[in-house]
């Protein structure tokens, strides 16, 4: 089974501590790593390219900090744009049917803050929840996610527990 990491953060080389480090441990697990911003800076996605990735992949993987409660804006942009009617969804749209989809998302705040009764009076799930409907219109499975919080404390050696269990995971299946 192919996995391909699409990750999605502005700032993967140049200011993210975690991110980075899933993304590299990864890479250096043999797994592709797309970054995205550094393929498409001035968010001009080119369809074609990124639908013959995932055509090529069976394990889709996407890595990206919550801004905001949002995803960054290029994945977005993605989704717009790659995901097109007729090719990822509709009545002839079915090349994602049966991939898989894995999110994994980071939160800068703690796992405490992301419950109904905690500081954001929201959780992961419910932040989660607009990303994950597109399996309703795409045929994608999706996986339970590879939830990060806490990002913002994170010491050097917790990251790099995240980043063993982030490749642990990728090669579960």
């Amino acid at each position: 089974m192919k996995t391909t990491v699409f990750a999605f953060h502005p700032h993967l080389n140049d200011g993210s501590k975690l991110n980075r480090a899933l993304a590299q441990v990864a890479q250096e697990a043999g797994f592709e790593v797309r970054d995205e911003y550094q393929l498409y800076p001035d968010f001009k996605v080119d369809v074609k390219a990124e639908q013959e990735a995932l055509d090529a992949t069976d394990q889709i993987v996407l890595q990206f900090p919550i801004y905001w409660y949002q995803v960054p804006p290029l994945l977005k942009q993605w989704f717009d744009d790659v995901l097109e009617y007729g090719w990822a969804y509709g009545s002839t749209g079915n090349a994602l049917q049966g991939k898989k989809l894995l999110l994994a998302p980071s939160f800068g705040a703690q796992e405490a803050d992301y419950t109904l009764d905690g500081r954001f009076q929201t959780t992961v799930e419910e932040v989660l929840k607009p990303i994950e409907t597109i399996r309703f219109h795409t045929g994608l499975e999706l996986m339970k996610p590879f939830v990060t919080t806490g990002v913002l404390g994170l010491t050097d050696s917790a990251i790099t527990k995240q980043a063993e269990a982030y490749v642990a995971r990728l090669s579960e299946n």
